[in-house]
């Protein structure tokens, strides 16, 4: 029993970072705390076969890494919408949208994530994860420990039951495939590191007054805007204009509430009205991309499952005066 005590701490103390691991694995936060939930379980009954000379946590990783790969099996790649087909060319209300599973989904920040510490924030933003979802799952797990959480190749190989060769054969492999990508979700890659908040005021202003031409003059006239799980997305200010305008009817009276996400990438709640005195209830989260002052992109994630993932609240009531404190 004590046995059992111990271990289940042990995976408890790496839970975090095990998330963070799974999230840029599967590209996915359901699924990485469904994986991390079948970790520790996995980790707790099988905690007395563990040898003495094998480190428990490269152990534990091993564990988690077999469940990843064994969901990543039959599946097919995650993506973004814009890496999936063309801007919009008519502009109507989206209607095509793919299932949970199809879309690369944003993830709350993940303190105490080694490669918080170990690597730039650029690790956990959508377009890398993105980008790793193009390699085959095992090169993904190789490289993510190696040069995500700087593990070494030997720390590495024994978390994958590997080689240090067959570790070093799958690095060269999987940077070959990165750099031959082409996905247009990796230009966001080299945004700025932090939004001017006088930006971000404005936009959460505009957005909440639905004033269309204040939003627009927030973006670059080449901005865009996507919407998972739909698969339509749009690109420039003309057609964004349109966008906007038809959904008017359904956004029109939304609040925003901040929030962190992929890296403190600047990103909000967004509450939609019930009815007239029904108070607001949860719609989509709201992930900025910004470059030089004004928005490059954003993505507005439609699923309302986000919501408790991010800790926030499944109502909030009309003319609340603490909108964003109760997180």
């Amino acid at each position: 029993m004590n046995q059992n005590h111990e271990a289940w701490g042990i995976v408890e103390k790496l839970r975090v970072e095990l998330i963070g691991y799974c999230y840029r694995m599967m590209g996915s936060i359901f699924e990485a705390e469904d994986v991390v939930q079948d970790t520790m379980m996995l980790a707790w009954k099988n905690w007395d076969g563990l040898r003495e000379e094998t480190s428990r946590k490269a152990w534990i990783y091993r564990i988690a890494t077999n469940v990843c790969l064994d969901k990543l099996r039959h599946a097919k790649r995650r993506a973004l919408p814009m890496d999936l087909s063309d801007p919009a060319g008519f502009i109507a209300e989206p209607k095509d949208s793919l299932p949970r599973t199809a879309w690369v989904w944003p993830a709350p920040d993940f303190a105490g994530d080694p490669a918080d510490i170990a690597l730039s924030r650029e690790s956990i933003r959508l377009s890398f994860i993105a980008m790793l979802q193009t390699l085959p799952p095992r090169q993904r797990a190789v490289l993510i420990l190696h040069e995500v959480f700087r593990w070494s190749a030997k720390e590495t190989a024994e978390a994958m039951g590997m080689t240090t060769t067959a570790v070093n054969s799958a690095l060269q492999r999987s940077r070959a495939t990165l750099a031959q990508a082409k996905l247009r979700s990796d230009s966001l890659r080299e945004l700025d590191a932090e939004a001017d908040q006088r930006l971000l005021a404005s936009y959460v202003e505009a957005f909440e007054n639905y004033d269309i031409d204040q939003l627009l003059a927030l973006f670059h006239e080449n901005g865009s805007l996507s919407m998972p799980p739909f698969v339509m997305w749009v690109c420039g200010k003309m057609n964004m204009a349109s966008f906007y305008d038809t959904t008017r009817s359904h956004c029109a009276g939304s609040r925003l509430m901040p929030v962190r996400a992929n890296g403190n990438s600047p990103a909000y709640a967004q509450y939609v009205p019930i009815g007239p005195d029904g108070g607001l209830r949860p719609w989509s989260i709201h992930l900025l991309e910004i470059q030089n002052g004004k928005i490059a992109h954003i993505h507005q994630f439609v699923d309302t499952g986000l919501f408790a993932r991010f800790g926030l609240p499944d109502k909030v009531e009309h003319g609340r005066k603490d909108f964003t404190a109760n997180r």
